[in-house]
């Protein structure tokens, strides 16, 4: 079964095994090294019931089209992106529906140097190949495992100082999914009191959804953090590319506010370089960056639009809003766990509370978050946006609409997935925040 619909703007995801299963797997990792003639890829999978007989069907495709497959087994995605990179090989492919619930299956995919191969970069003449029947190979490619954990351990340690990072007590939140199996042997090198929940990798998800990103699912985290009194909450997603953090009282860290303050520690090892943000961000990113002696450059949104960026500018680190972030040191490819090492390493150095230092930005950047509302017709809708608010400030099309007024500014811009319009809108006051978020969601809605 191979539904063409899962075929997604950055990645492949469906329902297995009546959108996907063994056979479309198949298929996709042929067409892959059919289009792109990779001589030598990675391949690894997550912990999802469905995972080790679709990487296996993958493997199958590819070593058919002629390449040979390093088996990395059971990893998060960045550890196949690391693979990638450190073996120089010519793409890898991660069995993985990320975040999705339990029913899902998916890829992602990328060429050499970790690059994303998406919607505009290959993924649909994937399609249209894997679609299609296949002749009888012609090479068949080597299948062997490949053992990256020591290179990656010491990889993702080298992006902070051991040395600095105080005994701080922190909850880790890894909602069965791969961060249960990543995490152990780095706590074991940090002088943290770690406390785990849900590091037993499940493809039920028994106890929440892997995805931190909706607010029903860090209810435990929150509760927990205050319970233990701990310094730090983190909580990741199911292949654990993206974590996100909780304050010292609970409260949750927005992306944007994680983006800042990981920029400045940046800044502080690379000063003076450039760092990509995504157009939803707060003002709280350029501003911070300025102030550090940084350059921030603006970009539109997707991990394939901004890897592209980071590599155009030479850019050393990028932060997205929903909780991915990218190193130029990692392939300019996004990861969970250095981040949360580098939040560790922040929070040591600056020897106070992270909810002392995320104040003077609560105080100062209020944030609607992002809004998502139906619509029957985007393009109309974002037409009658244009119109309505084009005299407030400035128009600009990057992705969606984006108004940027002296006091406050919004971008509105379609799913990918969806007929949904997503609204990330921030002023300088809340009262103001409140005024306009109403306006423009009473526009979208009528």
């Amino acid at each position: 079964m191979l539904d063409p619909k899962v075929f997604k703007a950055y990645d492949v995801r469906g329902i297995y095994p009546t959108e996907l299963d063994e056979e479309g797997a198949y298929a996709i990792g042929r067409a892959y090294v059919e289009q792109f003639e990779p001589q030598q890829i990675a391949v690894g999978r997550d912990m999802r019931l469905s995972s080790p007989a679709m990487a296996k069907a993958v493997m199958a495709g590819a070593a058919d089209g002629g390449a040979d497959v390093l088996d990395v087994g059971l990893v998060g995605t960045e550890m196949v992106y690391f693979a990638v990179g450190q073996l120089e090989l010519d793409g890898g492919v991660m069995v993985t529906a990320s975040h999705n619930p339990k029913e899902y299956t998916g890829m992602k995919i990328v060429r050499a140097g970790a690059l994303p191969v998406g919607g505009d970069s290959g993924l649909m003449e994937i399609r249209d190949r894997a679609l299609i029947s296949f002749g009888e190979p012609q090479r068949r490619g080597e299948i062997r495992e490949e053992n990256i954990w020591p290179a990656y351990v010491v990889r993702v340690l080298s992006f902070v100082d051991l040395d600095e990072i105080k005994p701080l007590k922190v909850v880790i939140d890894a909602a069965n999914g791969m961060a249960g199996v990543m995490l152990p042997p780095i706590l074991e090198r940090l002088p943290i009191e770690a406390i785990p929940y849900f590091f037993e990798p499940d493809g039920t998800f028994p106890n929440h959804a892997p995805n931190p990103l909706l607010p029903e699912n860090r209810e435990f985290i929150i509760e927990k953090v205050r319970e233990h009194g701990a310094d730090l909450g983190v909580a990741f997603d199911g292949d654990a590319d993206r974590c996100f953090f909780v304050d010292d009282t609970g409260e949750f860290v927005p992306g944007d506010f994680a983006t800042t303050l990981l920029a400045e520690s940046i800044l502080e090892k690379h000063p003076a370089a450039k760092i990509i943000y995504d157009l939803r961000a707060s003002w709280a990113v350029p501003e911070a960056i300025e102030r550090a002696g940084g350059v921030p450059l603006i970009n539109r949104v997707g991990h394939a639009f901004i890897k592209q960026r980071m590599r155009d500018e030479d850019a050393v680190f990028g932060g997205e809003v929903s909780g991915h972030y990218y190193f130029k040191e990692f392939s300019q490819a996004d990861s969970g766990v250095v981040p949360f090492l580098l939040m560790l390493e922040l929070i040591s150095k600056r020897g106070r509370k992270l909810s002392e230092i995320l104040r003077p930005l609560r105080e100062r950047y209020f944030l609607t978050g992002e809004l998502n509302t139906p619509v029957p017709d985007v393009d109309a809708k974002l037409e009658e946006l244009q119109q309505r608010f084009a005299d407030e400030g400035r128009i600009s099309h990057l992705d969606g609409i984006s108004v940027d007024a002296d006091e406050w500014h919004m971008n509105v811009r379609p799913s990918n997935t969806e007929p949904l319009l997503r609204l990330n809108l921030e002023a300088r006051s809340r009262d103001l925040m409140e005024r306009k978020r109403d306006e423009v969601l009473a526009v979208i809605q009528e």
